[in-house]
């Protein structure tokens, strides 16, 4: 189950890239900026501002979702089923859904369409999400795919996964993003998971020689820079034959917005970052840690 594939990134590993998101996450982070690939199942998203009151859903679909009453869509989202034909019919994409199950060779095919710039600019397949280590089997085999095809294989992850998972897939991974998300005490209440596993398998990671690169989240008076300092150059001068270097990523909004279309409750509201608050978050790294400290 995917949500969406886009063709040359720049900004999920090295060269030109197509990265895949794979849909479901056993983390909520509450800054979680594409809350539609927090669940493993479809889901609709309902974008009033984009209605044009055409009527199509109301004839499509099966539950009478849908009705338009004095100039105004109303949408019964308890009674949908997901099966996404009013977002088929919806000429405007007010309505959309988020998910659809493709197979291995469905994505190779759109992955190898861009084989040269690959070749070019070092580049490849990344797996994002949601968390790929949640559909092991399914990363295992494209993973598997890729190398056979001589294509550089990178995962985004938040680490949350049994060993065993990581034993599967590092063999397969030529780089890895890793989340390092905030002081480990806070992680429980912003992410709704304990560090510990998710740092032993970053230690399990380092064992095996892989190469990582840190992203760090960068939410203003959420992640607090006083102790993530510490405990980040800590962890990277520990583990630093095998961190490459570490990439801040400043807070996006857009994902206030998705909760929203999701019909779900949003976890918090946050500024985003200037680009001066971003440039102090990286000038005090810098002065700790033992390798590159960029903009993500």
């Amino acid at each position: 189950m995917i949500f969406d594939i886009i063709k040359g990134s720049v900004h999920d590993g090295p060269g030109i890239r197509t990265t895949v998101f794979l849909k479901g996450c056993p983390l909520r982070c509450i800054w979680c900026h594409n809350p539609e690939s927090q669940h493993f199942e479809k889901e609709l998203l309902w974008i009033p501002d984009n209605c044009i009151l055409c009527g199509a859903c109301i004839h499509t679909c099966p539950r009478a979702c849908h009705t338009i009453s004095d100039g105004h869509h109303q949408f019964r989202r308890d009674n949908c089923i997901r099966c996404g034909r009013c977002a088929e019919v919806c000429p405007e994409k007010a309505l959309r859904i988020s998910g659809r199950k493709m197979s291995i060779q469905e994505i190779l095919d759109v992955v190898l369409e861009d084989r040269l710039f690959y070749e070019i600019s070092g580049g490849g397949l990344t797996l994002s999400g949601g968390e790929p280590l949640a559909q092991v089997d399914f990363a295992e085999a494209l993973l598997k795919a890729a190398h056979h095809q001589g294509i550089h294989t990178c995962i985004e992850t938040c680490g949350y996964a049994e060993e065993s998972v990581l034993e599967r897939l590092a063999p397969l991974t030529d780089l890895w993003l890793f989340d390092f998300k905030a002081d480990f005490a806070s992680y429980p209440s912003l992410t709704g998971k304990p560090a510990d596993i998710i740092f032993a398998n970053l230690r399990k990671l380092a064992e095996k020689k892989s190469r990582i690169i840190l992203r760090c989240p960068f939410v203003p008076g959420r992640n607090d820079m006083s102790v993530c300092r510490k405990e980040l150059s800590d962890l990277v001068w520990e583990l630093r034959e095998s961190i490459q270097h570490v990439e801040v990523e400043p807070y996006n909004p857009l994902g206030e917005v998705k909760y929203a279309q999701l019909g779900r409750k949003c976890l918090m509201t946050a500024e985003k970052p200037s680009d001066a608050q971003t440039a102090r978050w990286i000038a005090l790294l810098r002065e700790v840690l033992p390798c590159e400290v960029i903009s993500g």
